[in-house]
């Protein structure tokens, strides 16, 4: 059996194991967002209602084992990406940054002008990682029932 890490689109059958690799990635963050973040709602017949909708998913696996997911959906135009995970024993292999990268490659194979994303505004390390990575802030907006913004709009031009 090969150690090749292989990226690959993911598919139903993926579902609980997409809607696992979320908890476990999102748990950091229990009990330290407001409103608490709604990767912890997520489960595999979520998940597969997405996919059927439309949404379209990217896993990273070693060894047939999902180490890190993202999911995408068309927004304005553009391809949106949320729900970055990777598990915590797969953190600092750069899966974050390969699969961002594999969902631009994925917008500019559809021929779209951009990739967007929302980021709690108090989750500043992951703002700084997407902003070196080319993406602008483009809003700020609070979550509802919030009179305030708890999170920011990005986006990311292609060539």
């Amino acid at each position: 059996m090969s150690d090749t890490l292989v990226l690959r689109a993911g598919t139903l059958a993926d579902a609980s194991t997409i809607a696992a690799t979320i908890a476990a990635a999102f748990e950091q963050y229990r009990g330290k967002l407001v409103p608490e973040s709604g990767a912890f709602g997520e489960t595999a017949d979520n998940i597969a209602g997405q996919l059927r909708s439309g949404a379209g998913a990217i896993v990273a696996e070693r060894n047939g084992r999902l180490l890190a997911c993202v999911m995408t959906e068309t927004q304005e135009g553009d391809l949106y990406f949320g729900r970055l995970a990777v598990l915590p024993e797969a953190r600092g292999l750069g899966l974050a940054r390969r699969l961002i990268d594999a969902v631009e490659a994925e917008a500019r194979r559809r021929g779209m002008p951009g990739v967007r994303l929302g980021v709690r505004v108090v989750l500043t390390e992951n703002q700084r990682l997407f902003g070196s990575l080319g993406y602008v802030e483009t809003s700020r907006e609070p979550h509802p029932g919030f009179d305030y913004p708890t999170s920011i709009n990005m986006r990311k031009a292609l060539e």
